[in-house]
């Protein structure tokens, strides 16, 4: 296995075809801006507990999202166009990142892998401009939400949480709907489960997903935040137009 070191070019990983069956391809290292960014460049990401080294994932399958397969159930759709939820983009990344770590509904993972130190490293990301959340708000409470990283036209999602019926969804549809507008590619959502593939996602080839990656990757990285202007806030019945498959 390989073993990074926090002293060692921040760059340096080994190829992902050396990751074990389940994906595993480094250890240790560092969660500095420039190694996080160079690893989603490379098709790498890190997943671990608390207590554990930093861990280093390239899995094979990959599950992506590509938006215009976004699946919206038909009680999905009803909800959308109910507008009981207001959509903001960057407005409240810190309570989002948070509400993931904590301990979320049973039909989504739990959030212990989201450390102390990974809320550190992605919340200065966020201040950097690379990393970005999607709050879904009902009667001024934050419900719900999802946080990742925009690299070129693509979107490396990390985790969501729901406190109220389809909260999540609804923030993945507005992030859809967001990167609709900016020609995004793909989401990456990293690991296939039934949750996300009920949503669209395709487990895709490594190395499929690579050639892709650094496809999109020739576009310039759109950085800064996403709460600008009056396209911040948006109330959900906004974002039963076009785009994603309504069934």
């Amino acid at each position: 296995m390989y073993l990074l070191s926090s002293q060692a070019d921040r760059s340096l990983f080994p190829p992902v075809d050396q990751a074990t069956e389940e994906g595993l391809l480094a250890i240790g290292g560092d969660l500095s801006p420039e190694r996080l960014l160079q690893a989603y460049r490379l098709g790498i990401f890190p997943w671990y507990s608390e207590g554990q080294p930093i861990l280093w994932w390239s899995p094979d399958p990959r599950a992506v999202l590509y938006p215009s397969k976004l699946k919206i159930s038909r009680s999905l759709t009803k909800t959308l166009r109910k507008g009981v939820y207001t959509i903001t983009y960057d407005l409240a990344f810190s309570n989002v990142i948070r509400n993931c770590a904590a301990p979320r509904s049973a039909d989504v993972t739990e959030g212990t892998w989201i450390t102390s130190d990974m809320i550190r490293a992605y919340t200065h990301l966020h201040e950097l401009g690379y990393a970005h959340s999607v709050e879904t708000w009902r009667d001024g409470k934050l419900v719900g939400g999802l946080y990742g990283l925009a690299l070129g036209h693509g979107f490396f999602g990390e985790s969501m949480f729901s406190r109220s019926s389809d909260a999540s969804k609804v923030a993945l549809v507005g992030l859809v709907h967001y990167l609709q507008q900016y020609c995004f590619e793909f989401v990456d959502c990293q690991l296939p489960s039934p949750h996300i593939m009920r949503l669209g996602a395709e487990a895709v080839p490594r190395a499929r997903f690579l050639t892709e990656l650094q496809n999109t990757l020739k576009h310039p990285d759109m950085v800064g935040s996403w709460n600008q202007g009056t396209k911040s806030y948006v109330h959900t019945e906004q974002l039963t137009g076009a785009g994603p498959e309504y069934q």
